[in-house]
């Protein structure tokens, strides 16, 4: 007499459907291997026979990366805009394409669409010499990878497209120009970051809101850097892009500050208007103006940008 089939029935009471059935789920749990500060040495010179576990900032650091890891269904294009100069909306778009370049696995390419002979490509590869006006004249003939790569500069993993250095050619850089740009980019490239210009009204700033998935707006915490932040998004708001100012990414930069400014109230004021609103502390690197390298950051600015990868691609679409 064979046994009964003991197995419950798809339908009885405590079954466990299929999509119940995966790794987190089934694998017992271990404590995860540390990889940074003492726990990782500890970990390491006992050739891991001794695992300490990791620490609440790194557990945090790890959250971190599995948001900005979130897989993408299609091409997502991000823009980086301020109504004011000089707040780092540059610095912002180097280190947060970086960010993402570095610990994504698919292509992310940074568009410099400023028409003012923007300095993107010089602040992360040095080389000028190939812009988006050259990629513009052979637009036609772009059909693979290779092609498009022939006009951009790599930084690490990411790849740059270069605005023009004639301010005169750069004005005339439209928004049909940039949409053709764009259409391109997004073929063969994940994620889009565009370093727009300071003119809202101008022609190529209206392509690169009406394109984008995801706004990113750089202040600081000055009376005039937050008061130019404020009024980037009452412009938006107030021109059809109102989704866009309150799903937006406010990024406050710190390399100018005051005892005499009450930043908490500056951080609060975005975070009721905003999705979102992180600080990026002073960093002499940054500072200098030269070529942005994340390694030579200090460790509390890599983290803010990392939280504001996060908070990016938190708006990426779900699959």
């Amino acid at each position: 007499m064979t046994a009964p089939d003991r197995r419950p029935s798809p339908h009885a009471p405590g079954a466990t459907p299929a999509d119940e059935i995966t790794h987190d789920a089934l694998m017992r749990r271990t404590a995860e291997r540390p990889r940074r500060g003492w726990r990782r040495r500890v970990y390491e010179m006992s050739g891991g026979r001794y695992n300490p576990g990791i620490s609440e900032n790194e557990a945090e650091h790890n959250a971190l990366l599995r948001r900005i890891r979130r897989q993408l269904p299609g091409a997502h294009r991000v823009a980086v805009t301020s109504i004011k100069g000089g707040v780092g909306k540059t610095t912002v778009t180097a280190c947060l394409g970086l960010t993402l370049a570095e610990h994504r696995g698919d292509r992310v390419v940074a568009l410099d669409a400023n028409p003012d002979a923007g300095t993107l490509a010089d602040r992360l590869t040095g080389e000028t010499g190939i812009t988006v006006r050259q990629m513009l004249e052979k637009i036609d003939d772009i059909d693979s990878l290779t092609e498009m790569s022939r006009f951009t500069s790599l930084a690490g993993r990411l790849q740059v497209l270069a605005s023009d250095q004639d301010p005169a050619m750069s004005e005339a850089f439209n928004r049909d120009e940039y949409t053709r740009i764009c259409t391109v980019l997004s073929r063969f490239c994940n994620l889009l970051l565009t370093d727009s210009g300071t003119g809202l009204v101008h022609s190529a700033m209206e392509g690169t809101l009406e394109l984008a998935d995801s706004i990113v707006v750089v202040g600081a915490p000055t009376v005039d850097g937050a008061s130019r932040a404020g009024k980037t998004l009452d412009w938006m708001a107030a021109h059809g892009y109102r989704r866009h100012a309150e799903n937006a990414v406010v990024v406050l930069s710190h390399d100018r500050v005051s005892d005499e400014v009450d930043i908490d109230r500056i951080h609060d004021h975005f975070a009721q208007r905003c999705r979102a609103v992180h600080s990026i502390p002073a960093d002499p690197h940054l500072a200098a103006g030269g070529r942005i390298d994340l390694e030579s950051m200090r460790e509390p600015t890599r983290d803010a940008f990392l939280r504001v990868a996060a908070s990016v691609s938190d708006d990426f679409p779900a699959r």
